[in-house]
């Protein structure tokens, strides 16, 4: 029976030997994984037709690939027979792999330059094999991501280069420094390797920023320094904010003081003493003993720490009835807030905060800049609020290129500086550039002339000795866009009329609410945490029915919604793509790719579980998501979680370029300012509009905090 390779040569008779080996490469190494006469064509359908002598039609060339196809499921059923296939032309990965070691100058016969006497379709050679390699890719999802028990998250790990002079004065106890220094160190993500040959230094009293696109490693460096991964000195105690207080019966007050560990032991210890001493057991060393602890705890204010903690709870949020509730009746987003409180309590010598903002609302994070301006020891803070930041820091590290770089000053100087260095490089770089072509212009002049080999021969060293040259490494823009072919709607287009809305009839969480919006709005809701900002959102969505009131909706309205949970509910066991296709099914591959990338998720990202993604990737994959069905109008509740501060900036251009309506709910004051043009405070069971925008709502939190002692 005639092979695959007998068909190609009585068909194809004047074939270019270029495309022969292709094929025979893709039919031989692939034969196995096509499963019709189709999937060939798709893979060398393209190629055959350009190839043909006789200019076969689509039809003709469909059927021989599917004879072809028959002769590869024939021999696959007999493998004895492969051999024939095996004496046939080179594979076109062998051709590229002898290249390679041959000259580095080859890289195989995809990227050569073609003699002007081929016949080969460049342009179709490279769509059959996007093809074949997009055929493969879906396989391999496929295999990876079914069953879902068969995903396994990553590890992250760190190591660092021994330094013995400073390994022994730690283990002796000498070192009273509280400076950090750790050089030459390596980060790594399962196989992805993300700081390498790295150093930071932070100064003790000092406030640091660690910024960095999404994915990068900012949250995993975190880990690392909080877990001592990396050396840190034995007495330097540091607290990670990461995980939420566990929810008991410990009233949250008491939870704040606990955390303050001398004095909770101090004060175990003085009741202890007290009982022996009082039942007449104590020895006289104990009363010694429990003199020495009075003294400490007068050191340490132990008698004002309750106060010092109901301030700090009061400046997160938290009510007079509230410290006093149990930790167990707290919802997620308020126990972080807890264990926020219980860090800034305790005051460590490092304190680590990684997007601390996210659980606040704006009121919170104003007081949370206040306190943490007067913070004694070091931090490091990873957020993408703009002007937290700002407020905060007193240095920033930037995490780029696998490589910290520590600029003095708050984010707007790290941003000018950055800018400034970035040109500086970049003129350095031309100018050497222009120095190397200058010598190479001379060495070419005068290589064969006799009389100047010495002077050759010198500007040949001088080449060698000058440093590699390397090209600034940019970040890629990043942009977000909101698609919006739609026509336009008469106003109003969306509204609450006189609405009274309750979970339960003793506690009325709106009463009287009247607003509206069309495809011109760009509103911003604030409000404290529990005043109704999210239910506020779900009803104007519908997704909650009014108790009294009506809700108005323009028939052609398309809502598309965005949670501040939305992250956590997307399906972790597939990838990107799939998890479009499985919601929005019916569409091609390149089309979800497409709607991916709108948001960043591109190349390998998108074929990689969503469990794996950082939470600024899933934030992305979740706004692909939603912008699938173009909608018309957008209600987004807290948007910049976990977004870096690239992102959001996109996020704010693609709002503004948007030409439908958005209501946002979000503590981020630069993106309320760059978008919003109306601010909404709920506050109180009404929802009321401010005329003096953010401006006037951040001096009325002042007004509070002033009269309340929190500042």
């Amino acid at each position: 029976m005639a092979t695959y390779v007998d068909i190609l040569k009585s068909e194809f008779p004047e074939i270019d030997i270029e495309v022969f080996d292709y094929i025979n490469g893709v039919l031989e190494s692939g034969g196995a994984d096509f499963e019709d006469g189709e999937e060939v064509f798709d893979a060398i359908g393209g190629l055959l037709q350009g190839s043909s002598a006789d200019c076969k039609n689509e039809d003709d060339v469909r059927d021989i690939c599917l004879q072809m196809f028959n002769t590869l499921k024939l021999n696959n059923r007999h493998p004895a027979r492969k051999q024939v296939l095996l004496d046939a032309p080179v594979q076109l990965s062998q051709i590229s792999s002898d290249c390679v070691s041959a000259t580095s100058d080859v890289q195989g016969i995809w990227m050569t330059k073609r003699g002007q006497n081929t016949t080969v379709n460049a342009k179709k050679l490279e769509k059959a094999e996007a093809k074949l390699k997009a055929k493969q890719g879906r396989r391999n999802e496929k295999d990876s991501l079914r069953p879902p028990t068969q995903v396994v998250l990553e590890e992250a790990s760190a190591s660092q280069a021994s330094n013995k002079k400073d390994t022994r004065v730690d283990m002796s106890g000498k070192n009273r420094s509280y400076d950090i220094r750790i050089e030459n160190f390596d980060v790594s993500f399962g196989e992805r390797t993300l700081l390498q040959g790295a150093e930071i230094s932070l100064a003790t009293g000092r406030r640091y920023g660690l910024v960095g696109r999404n994915g990068l490693g900012k949250t995993t460096l975190l880990k690392m320094l909080a877990s001592r991964s990396l050396r840190v000195p034995a007495h330097i105690s540091i607290l990670h904010v990461e995980q939420e207080v566990a929810g008991d019966e410990t009233d949250a007050l008491q939870s704040v003081l606990e955390s303050d560990t001398v004095r909770e032991g101090l004060l175990i210890e003085e009741k202890t003493l007290n009982t022996r001493i009082a039942n007449g057991l104590a020895e006289g060393m104990e009363s010694v003993r429990l003199s020495e602890i009075y003294v400490r705890l007068e050191e340490i204010d132990a008698d004002k720490a309750p106060a010092r903690a109901s301030v700090i709870l009061a400046g997160l949020g938290f009510s007079p009835k509230m410290q006093q509730q149990t930790t167990k009746e707290f919802s997620g987003g308020w126990r972080m807030r807890l264990a926020l409180a219980r860090a800034l309590f305790a005051k460590p010598d490092l304190l680590l905060l990684d997007e601390p903002t996210n659980m606040l609302d704006v009121r919170a994070i104003l007081w949370l800049e206040n306190y943490l301006q007067t913070w004694q020891s070091t931090i490091v803070v990873v957020s993408h609020d703009r002007n937290f930041l700002n407020a905060v820091v007193t240095d920033i590290v930037h995490l780029h290129s696998q490589q910290l770089v520590s600029y003095r000053g708050d984010y707007e100087n790290f941003i000018k500086t950055k800018e400034d260095r970035l040109k500086n490089q970049q003129r350095e770089y031309e100018a050497q550039v222009q120095y190397r072509d200058h010598i190479q212009v001379f060495i070419d002049r005068f290589r064969y002339n006799a009389n100047r080999a010495a002077q050759v021969q010198s500007k040949l060293k001088l080449l060698e000795k000058l440093p590699e040259l390397k090209p600034l490494e940019k970040e890629t823009e990043v942009t977000l866009r909101f698609p919006d072919q739609f026509e336009k709607l008469s106003p109003p287009i969306l509204q609450l009329d006189e609405v009274e809305f309750y979970y339960t009839p003793d506690r009325k969480l709106f009463s009287g609410l009247s607003v509206s919006a069309d495809l011109e709005s760009r509103i911003c809701i604030v409000g404290e945490n529990g005043a109704g900002k999210s239910t506020a959102l779900k009803l104007l969505m519908g997704d909650l029915t009014p108790v009294g009131g009506v809700r108005q909706v323009h028939r052609s309205l398309k809502i598309g919604y965005f949670s501040q949970h939305h992250v956590d509910q997307l399906d972790m066991n597939v990838c990107s793509v799939e998890l479009l296709l499985n919601k929005f099914p019916g569409r091609n591959e390149e089309e979800y790719r497409h709607q991916l990338g709108r948001y960043g998720v591109t190349g390998e990202l998108a074929t990689r579980p969503v469990a794996s993604l950082s939470g600024g990737q899933k934030s992305r994959v979740a706004f692909a998501q939603m912008t699938m069905p173009c909608p018309n109008f957008y209600i987004l509740d807290e948007p910049t979680n976990h977004l870096d501060m690239e992102t959001i900036e996109a996020l704010g251009k693609g709002l503004n370029k948007f030409k439908g309506g958005v209501v946002l709910v979000s503590h981020d004051e630069r993106l309320i300012r760059e978008v919003c043009k109306e601010l909404w405070v709920c506050e109180g069971g009404k929802v009321k509009r401010i005329d003096g925008g953010f401006d006037e709502y951040r001096d009325i939190l002042h007004e509070q905090f002033r009269k309340e002692g929190y500042l």
